[in-house]
Order: structure tokens, then C-alpha cells, then sequence
């Protein structure tokens, strides 16, 4: 039986999973983003690149109210999180979430990792959790490791234990903050592999990434984001094979191409500065 509709939430008859309007945070005095609005609907995939210190991650982090913002709206799956009477618990249960850290408890094994939630959080029985569980370490290609601890897998491995715990919770989106960033680069094919068979199933996603090759294969829309602000939006074909705006092209021409980038293309310690990743 579905859950009734918390007090927060209403109906998205127009198809939205992620509403985002004029949002704005601060760290003190410094302004990480500066308005932006963003719209997810359902199904789709949009990936946000640009350079560190862009604000990408901070938006992630706003959507399921991981930092406050300091202004502006958030609204997910019909429920207002920027809401100062939302249940933001309720809200979280639908979101999973998968960070540039895996995050796994050290402790326990792969399988108990992703049982331990569902448990206490949803209130299954532990047959229940472990069927669930055991399906979603399938998914990822993990059958086999399910007694393994942390520490026994590689980083890819363990990035993908991550994915499948936060599928044990039944999300209706997910969000990915640079899921990648921290393998060595021959683990990285296994966990975008997982993210595409995702995105094929219809999943809802949010991905901060700087992935230009899953960017180019799998989003719907491609977001540039640089110096807290949206620079440039629209499918893969226009944003990462022919952008419009000069910013976004000297950053893929980076990106894709490091060895041609010229020194001071983009000024040192401007607000493309890498030092604060945000």
C-alpha cells in the first residue's frame, strides 16, 4: 500500500522530481551560488560539470538539504525541503545518495552494510532486508562479495556497494556527488557501467561528475555550472560537443585535451580557482 502524502508534499502533475528557484548559499562571505534554478523531471538524467570551486557539489548537497541554503527553494518529489515544517526525514527516504567518499561501515560486510538501513530506517525484517539486499548486489555485480568486508574490496568494488545501498531504499532519484573522483582510473568503467544500467531501468538522476564521456552518452541534459552560476544548459550535443559560451569551451578544451590548455586562460586565483570545492 502507498504511503499516504506527508503535509509538505503535493502533487507534480508536470512530471518534476527536482525543482530548484533562485537559490543562494554562502559559507560567511563567500557566495557559492548565485541563483541558480534548475528543473529535473522525472526519468531524466542531468549532469553538472564544471571546474572545482563552481558550487556543483554545494547543489547536491542543498537538494537534500545536506547545507541550508541561505535563500531560495528546493522542492523534491512533491515536498518542499527548504520548508521550515518539512519532515525532511520522510523526504530523504526517497533520495539516495552517493558521495565521492563510499562511506561503507567499516565493520560490517557488504551484505549487512546494505541490510542495516532498511532495517532500522524502514522497518523491514531481516529475511526481507537480506532478499533485497542480495538483489541489489546483482545488480551491481557484487553476487559474490557479499560477505566481504570494506577493506577486503577495491575501491570500485566499494563505490558500487554504496549504489546498491542506496537502491535497498527504494529511492525515487538518485544523486551522485563525483561518484568517480576517488577510484584509480581502470575502476572507473565498473561503477559507470552500474550508472548507465541505471539510467536505461529509468532512474532519476542528479550527477555532479566530471565524467565527460558519461556526460556525453547518458544525460538528457548537460548542466555547466562556474563561479556559482548555471553558465550553460542543454543536451550533451550542444553543452560538451559544441558549446556556446566561451567559459564552458576553455573548460572541456581542458578537460578533454589538458596537454593544449595555455597558461592564463583562465586567471589564477579568480573565481575558477580550484582551491575551494565546492
Amino acid at each position: 500500500m502507498k504511503e499516504q502524502k506527508g503535509q509538505n508534499e503535493t502533487p507534480q502533475p508536470d512530471g518534476v522530481a527536482i525543482r530548484v528557484e533562485n537559490l543562494h548559499k554562502s559559507f560567511g562571505e563567500l557566495e557559492v551560488l548565485k541563483g541558480i534554478d534548475l528543473t529535473v523531471r522525472r526519468g531524466e538524467v542531468v549532469c553538472v560539470i564544471g571546474p572545482s570551486g563552481s558550487g556543483k557539489s554545494t547543489l547536491l548537497r542543498c537538494v537534500n538539504l545536506l547545507e541550508e541554503p541561505t535563500s531560495g527553494s528546493v522542492t523534491v518529489a512533491g515536498a518542499e525541503v527548504t520548508d521550515p515544517d518539512v519532515d525532511i526525514d520522510r523526504v530523504r527516504r526517497k533520495i539516495g545518495m552517493v558521495f565521492q567518499a563510499f562511506n561503507l561501515f567499516p565493520h560490517l560486510t557488504a551484505l549487512e552494510n546494505l541490510t542495516i538501513a532498511q532495517r532500522r530506517v524502514l522497518r523491514r525484517d531481516k529475511a526481507e532486508a537480506r532478499r533485497i539486499g542480495r538483489a541489489n548486489l546483482g545488480r551491481v555485480g557484487l553476487t559474490d562479495k557479499e560477505d566481504a568486508y570494506p577493506a577486503q574490496l577495491s575501491g570500485g568494488q566499494q563505490q558500487r556497494v554504496a549504489i546498491a545501498r542506496a537502491l535497498s531504499m527504494d529511492p525515487e532519484l538518485m544523486l551522485f556527488d563525483e561518484p568517480t573522483s576517488a577510484l584509480d582510473p581502470e575502476l572507473v568503467g565498473d561503477v559507470l557501467a552500474v550508472m548507465r544500467a541505471l539510467a536505461d531501468e529509468g532512474m532519476t538522476m542528479l550527477v555532479v561528475t566530471h565524467e565527460m564521456s558519461f556526460a556525453r552518452e547518458v544525460a538528457d541534459r548537460v548542466v555547466f555550472m562556474d563561479d556559482g552560476v548555471i553558465v550553460e544548459e542543454g543536451g550533451p550535443e550542444q553543452v560538451v560537443a559544441a558549446p556556446r559560451h566561451p567559459r564552458t569551451r576553455t573548460f572541456l578544451n581542458r578537460v578533454l585535451d589538458p596537454a593544449a590548455a595555455h597558461v592564463g586562460e583562465v586567471p589564477d586565483g579568480g573565481p575558477h580557482d580550484a582551491r575551494i570545492d565546492r
